[in-house]
C-alpha cells in the first residue's frame, strides 16, 4: 500500500514517525466521453483567455479572485512559508468519548503505520493506551495544502485516522423538518419498533453495489455483441395513503423474508362485502310455488266480475301462498293474512256455487281490504 503523506504524530512530548494510506478505496465505475460518431475520445485543453492559445501543465500557477474581479498570484513558496505547525505532524489536542464526534464530520479515512523500528514502540503504547481507556484522539494535521480536524481510533491492531469537517463547516437544518404538525400514535411507533426488530441486524460484509454489478454486466454484453440483459421489474413504489397499513404490510414482508410466518395482529383485513340485495323472493319451507299465473294487485281481485269455483279457489291465498312476498310497485308491501281468515275464505268459495258469485265477490271486498291495510 502506497503511502501518500510522511511524519509523526504529537503524542505530548513522544514523537511516533509514521506514515499515512488511504484506508478506502473508489469501485465505482468511471466512463469516458466519446463522439458519437466515430468513437473518439473526447478531451480538454486548457487555454488561456487572455491570449487565446493552448497552455502547458508547466506555464499554469495558482491565483486568488478578489471581490471586485482582480486575481491575486499564489505560489508554492508562498504557501511554503506560512506557520503551519502540523505540516508534518499529527498533533493530538485532546481525547474525548467516540460519541462526542458528529457523524456528520466524518470524511475520509486512513491508515496510519509505523515508520520504521524505532516507531514500533510507541505505536503500541498510543494504541493500547486508546483501547483501554474507550475513547478517540482529536488531532489537526495539514494535508495537501490546508489544515485539518481528525480523529484516531483503533482498528483491530492498527491506528486509523478519519479526517473531520470543522465544525463552521457543518450546516444547520433548518427548514428541513417537516412545517406542520405530525401527530404520532403508540400504535405506530409500536408497529415501526416492531418492524425494527424484524429486520434485525445485518451483517455488513455481506452487503454489495448492485448497481455497479449490474453495469459491469451491461458492459461485458455489449463488449462481446449479446444483447443486454432484462430489466428487473420496476419497484412498486408511491405515495403513502395508509401509514398503518404499509407498517403492518411491512413487518410481513419482513418475518416471510427471514423464513417466519407473519403475526396475526399484523394482518391487514379487510371488511366482508355487503351482500347484494334479493331480486326474487324468498321462498318458505323450500317449496317452489306451483302456480304459474301472474300476480295482480287485490283490489282488481276484489272487483272482478263471476267466476269458477276454481278460478276463486285459486285467487284466494292459500296456507302455503300467504308467505311469499309480492311486488306490487317499487315500494311493496309484504301482504299477509291471519291463517283463520284464509281457511274460512277458502272454505266458503269451495262450498258456494256459481250462482252466489256475487255475494261470494262482496265477501272478499272486505278481505281485500284487509290486507291492503296491513
Amino acid at each position: 500500500m502506497r503511502s501518500i503523506w510522511n511524519g509523526a504524530i504529537s503524542f505530548g512530548l513522544v514523537t511516533i514517525p509514521v506514515k499515512l494510506m488511504n484506508a478506502t478505496e473508489n469501485h465505482s465505475i468511471s466512463f469516458r466521453q466519446i463522439h458519437l460518431e466515430d468513437g473518439g475520445r473526447i478531451r480538454y485543453r486548457k487555454f488561456c483567455e487572455l491570449d487565446d492559445h493552448e497552455v502547458a501543465s508547466s506555464e499554469i500557477g495558482k491565483g486568488y479572485e478578489d471581490a471586485d474581479g482582480s486575481v491575486v498570484p499564489i505560489t508554492d513558496e508562498d504557501l511554503a512559508q506560512l506557520p503551519l505547525p502540523t505540516a508534518r505532524t499529527i498533533e493530538i489536542v485532546a481525547f474525548v468519548p467516540d460519541d462526542r464526534i458528529d457523524p456528520l464530520q466524518m470524511d475520509s479515512a486512513y491508515y496510519l503505520s509505523a515508520n520504521g523500528t524505532p516507531a514500533a514502540k510507541p505505536y503500541a503504547l498510543l494504541r493500547e493506551a486508546l483501547r483501554r481507556s474507550g475513547k478517540v484522539a482529536v488531532a489537526k494535521f495539514a494535508l495537501r495544502g490546508r489544515e485539518r480536524l481528525a480523529m484516531l481510533r483503533t482498528v483491530d491492531d492498527v491506528l486509523a485516522l478519519h479526517a473531520l469537517l470543522w465544525p463552521d463547516e457543518i450546516r444547520e437544518p433548518e427548514d428541513m423538518a417537516p412545517g406542520t404538525d405530525v401527530s404520532i400514535r403508540d400504535k405506530e411507533l409500536d408497529l415501526a419498533d416492531t418492524l425494527m426488530d424484524t429486520l434485525g441486524e445485518v451483517d455488513l460484509d455481506e452487503l454489495h453495489d448492485e448497481y455497479r454489478a449490474a453495469v459491469e454486466e451491461l458492459i461485458a454484453a455489449k463488449a462481446e455483441g449479446k444483447e443486454p440483459p432484462p430489466l428487473p421489474e420496476p419497484d412498486e413504489g408511491g405515495k403513502v395513503l395508509d401509514l398503518m397499513a404499509a407498517l403492518e404490510k411491512s413487518v410481513r414482508a419482513a418475518r416471510q423474508s427471514r423464513g417466519g410466518e407473519p403475526d396475526r395482529e399484523a394482518e391487514v383485513r379487510q371488511l366482508p362485502a355487503r351482500k347484494p340485495a334479493r331480486t326474487t323472493p324468498k321462498e318458505v319451507g323450500g317449496k317452489k310455488s306451483t302456480s304459474t299465473r301472474k300476480t295482480t294487485a287485490p283490489t282488481k281481485r276484489a272487483t272482478a266480475g263471476k267466476a269458477s269455483t276454481s278460478r276463486a279457489t285459486a285467487d284466494v291465498p292459500t296456507a302455503d301462498s300467504r308467505t311469499t312476498k309480492k311486488a306490487t310497485t317499487k315500494n311493496a308491501k309484504k301482504e299477509t293474512a291471519k291463517k283463520t281468515t284464509g281457511k274460512k275464505t277458502s272454505t266458503k268459495q269451495t262450498a258456494a256455487k256459481k250462482t252466489a258469485g256475487a255475494k261470494k265477490t262482496a265477501a272478499r271486498k272486505p278481505t281485500a281490504a284487509r290486507k291492503q291495510t296491513s
